[in-house]
């Protein structure tokens, strides 16, 4: 199992209010480091946690898809059944821009996935989820 580090500051969830749909990056092994070329991973990470709240994990386990983010749902578009999305290969600032565009429109069960997002959706194999 990954071991998780603490949400980024100010992104923190209150009991009192239903929980927002979220992001997970992964940052570690593969993701998020010059292993990853070309990228601004620091530039990236501070783009998503700008207006959305985000949990940076270590290794996923699904290196192949460096750099991954999963978009989870809503509590309520949880329990309406939505479920989280997987992306990998988020290796474009227009990428980033066209995940948070989402997420601030809804995300998962609440908003259509971009068109141009499902160049990036992946199923994790089951060990990794």
């Amino acid at each position: 199992m990954a071991r998780q580090r603490p949400e980024a500051p100010g992104t923190e969830h209150t009991s009192a209010a239903p929980a927002p749909c979220r992001i997970v990056v992964c940052r570690d092994c593969c993701c998020g480091t010059p292993k990853v070329t070309g990228v601004d991973h620091d530039r990236q990470l501070a783009r998503l946690t700008e207006e959305i709240p985000v949990r940076v994990a270590d290794c996923l386990g699904v290196c192949e898809h460096a750099n991954v983010v999963v978009v989870q749902p809503s509590a309520a578009a949880r329990a309406a059944g939505a479920r989280p999305v997987w992306l990998g290969l988020v290796n474009d600032p227009d990428a980033t821009e066209d995940i948070a565009a989402w997420v601030r429109d809804g995300g998962p069960g609440a908003a259509a996935c971009p068109d141009i997002l499902d160049l990036y959706v992946f199923t994790p194999s089951r060990r990794a989820r």
